[in-house]
């Protein structure tokens, strides 16, 4: 079966079995997502964002989201959130799809990605992707130039 990548519009409600994954491994990020969708401060529907869900069957496997850069004011600076895949659907291209996704969603919009990570396997796969590492910065570890 393949790896099915969509735009989530209608709530987070069937993400929970990746939230509870992503807990397991001591990551809380997943349950923010989802709590800020609820709560309506995130809900990735200003210009140019968008919320992706990998889904295996029905089952969604991964979720990423493309977001207007909260820590800049430059127009045209979107950010990376949220990147996670389940264990058993890693290193078989299912976050580089869902990158693949937000890529595309972000070049119409956006000039440049930033995102943060600490996970060494992640920051590999950014820089797979053309990502570069910066230095310096607390609130961004990658950029990405859309444009040349």
């Amino acid at each position: 079966m393949a790896i099915v990548v969509e735009r989530l519009t209608d709530g987070c409600s069937s993400l929970a079995a990746l939230v509870s994954e992503s807990e397991e491994e001591g990551l809380r990020f997943v349950r923010r997502l989802v709590d800020d969708w609820d709560a309506g401060t995130n809900r990735f529907d200003r210009p140019g964002e968008a919320l992706f869900v990998a889904r295996l069957d029905t089952r969604p496997v991964g979720v990423c989201g493309l977001n207007v850069d909260p820590y800049l004011a430059e127009t045209g600076v979107g950010r990376v959130r949220h990147l996670y895949v389940l264990p058993a659907r890693r290193r078989v291209g299912t976050g580089r799809q869902l990158l693949a996704a937000v890529l595309g969603a972000a070049r119409p919009r956006f000039r440049l990605l930033r995102l943060r990570t600490s996970n060494p396997a992640a920051a590999r796969l950014y820089e797979s992707l053309g990502f570069r590492p910066v230095v310096g910065h607390h609130d961004c570890t990658h950029v990405l130039e859309l444009t040349s």
